[in-house]
């Protein structure tokens, strides 16, 4: 006979304690860079626009708004804000887990790696539909140009 759900326990040996010790440092690295490298995007945000408004002439014309290009520098750094976050508390909940034996931070940082991943997933087939209708974009486009 098999035990009823509520009877069953998963064990997490030593081994494996290793194991997301070693993850955690990693993922506490890649979202430190992360957060840094979100900073940049900022940073690089602003001196976008300061120097378009700046160096802005009537002739020169990058054929989209100035305004755009420093809203999607913004965009991206939010878009990147919470994968990042996600991965961090992934790793401040871990480390309190290992540390401590806590079972409450070992569920939540393995809920915040879920968070992590399903917000990757998602992006990763907004990133494929957007490739697929550019490439649909492109061939219509050269279907035009054939005829001319």
């Amino acid at each position: 006979m098999e035990t009823p759900p509520e009877e069953r326990k998963l064990v997490i040996s030593r081994e494996n304690l290793k194991n997301l010790n070693t993850i955690r440092i990693w993922t506490t690295f890649l979202s430190v860079l992360g957060f840094i490298l979100i900073g940049l995007f900022i940073i690089a945000g602003i001196a976008t626009g300061m120097f378009l408004t700046t160096f802005s002439t009537t002739k020169a014309s990058l054929g989209i708004p100035e305004s755009m290009v420093v809203l999607l520098l913004f965009v991206a750094g939010a878009i990147s804000l919470f994968p990042v976050l996600y991965l961090f508390r992934f790793s401040k909940n871990i480390r309190d887990a290992v540390q401590n034996n806590d079972q409450q931070k070992l569920d939540s940082g393995i809920k915040n790696l879920k968070k992590y991943f399903t917000f990757i997933g998602i992006l990763v087939i907004i990133a494929l539909a957007a490739y697929a209708l550019g490439l649909i974009y492109a061939g219509a486009s050269m279907s035009f140009l054939k005829g001319a």
